[in-house]
């Protein structure tokens, strides 16, 4: 009998070794997900809960046990919101995303120019927002990148785009220098609005504007080809050359028709271009036109001005483009 003893604890204490290695491998084991998974824990959710969606989405094997692993080796509370949860990841490294990981970033973009046809296509073409929100109103978004949560609904983000522009303009208007034409934060957004179509360079921002601030004062007619476009297209790309009809037409956004500034924004200007109509740069150039690296070439003069258009045109049809 006493020969058997050791005999016994020791094949106990290799079954509880084995045990023991079971439940560790369990915990810290390559789980089963073949590739990344989202998984949703709304807020207020139990570990309970939380463990039967990873369950149904694949992130885990079995919901009890995983609740039974965490409440041994994890402890703490959840977060909610959405997560990633990486290939294979094991119930420990799982439970650690829903514990300390940072939440799944979705985002919606609207470069700067974005005109409000088309941030109306992003949003509706965002997955996982819900409902469905108007075109807003032109000059009303601030391009930049926003963040979003799934099942958000669009409403509250357009809200937020928004709201970013009504803040920063007001944050930029009080910095109009002496040299700015416009007389209120509207006439700033629709003088913007044409210098970012106009110029796709961020450092000619200041220049266009200067331009157009020195047509504006002495009564001179803007001929942007962009506010032409703008009731033809709402902004989106005309995509032939512009009719001569088109350039006689009077509808309140023509600048070829008719002189000052048009009713309103032709597109969503970002922060560059609306500090550039308040402190326009200092010139005299009232004409400029394509230099043929992407940038423009200014002018005092309809002299100089016409000499430019000529090496532009030269330069044009040494390409095969006329």
């Amino acid at each position: 009998m006493k020969r058997k003893l050791p005999i016994l604890l020791g094949g106990l204490a290799l079954l509880a070794a084995l045990l023991l290695g079971g439940v560790l491998y369990a915990w810290n084991g390559p789980g089963p997900a073949e590739r990344p998974v989202a998984v949703v824990v709304p807020e207020g959710s139990s570990l309970g809960r939380a463990a039967l969606e990873l369950e149904r989405v694949g992130a885990i094997g079995s919901a009890s046990r995983f609740r039974l692993l965490a409440r041994l080796f994890g402890g703490g509370s959840i977060q909610a919101g959405e997560f990633e949860i990486p290939v294979r990841a094991s119930a420990a490294e799982v439970l650690d995303v829903l514990r300390t990981g940072k939440t799944l970033q979705r985002f919606v973009a609207v470069p700067e120019g974005t005109p409000s046809v088309l941030v109306h296509e992003r949003l509706m073409r965002a997955p996982h927002l819900v409902g469905t929100v108007p075109v807003p109103a032109e000059g009303s978004v601030l391009p930049d990148s926003y963040s979003y949560r799934r099942g958000e609904s669009r409403a509250a983000v357009l809200a937020r785009m928004q709201e970013a522009m009504t803040k920063e303009l007001a944050r930029l208007w009080p910095t109009r220098k002496p040299g700015s034409v416009v007389k209120t934060p509207q006439e700033a957004l629709t003088l913007a609005s044409i210098v970012e179509k106009e110029t796709g360079k961020p450092s000619e921002r200041r220049m266009v504007a200067g331009v157009y601030s020195n047509r504006v004062r002495i009564g001179m007619k803007l001929d942007a080809d962009p506010t032409v476009i703008y009731p033809i297209t709402r902004g989106r790309p005309l995509g032939r050359r512009i009719l001569r009809s088109e350039l006689q037409a009077v509808n309140g956004y023509n600048t070829y028709s008719s002189p000052g500034l048009p009713f309103g924004p032709i597109a969503n200007p970002g922060r560059e271009s609306i500090a550039a109509v308040l402190d326009p740069a200092p010139t005299k150039a009232l004409y400029f036109v394509a230099d043929g690296t992407g940038g423009h070439v200014f002018a005092d003069t309809l002299a100089q001005h016409n000499a430019n258009v000529a090496k532009w045109y030269a330069l044009r049809r040494a390409r095969g483009e006329m």
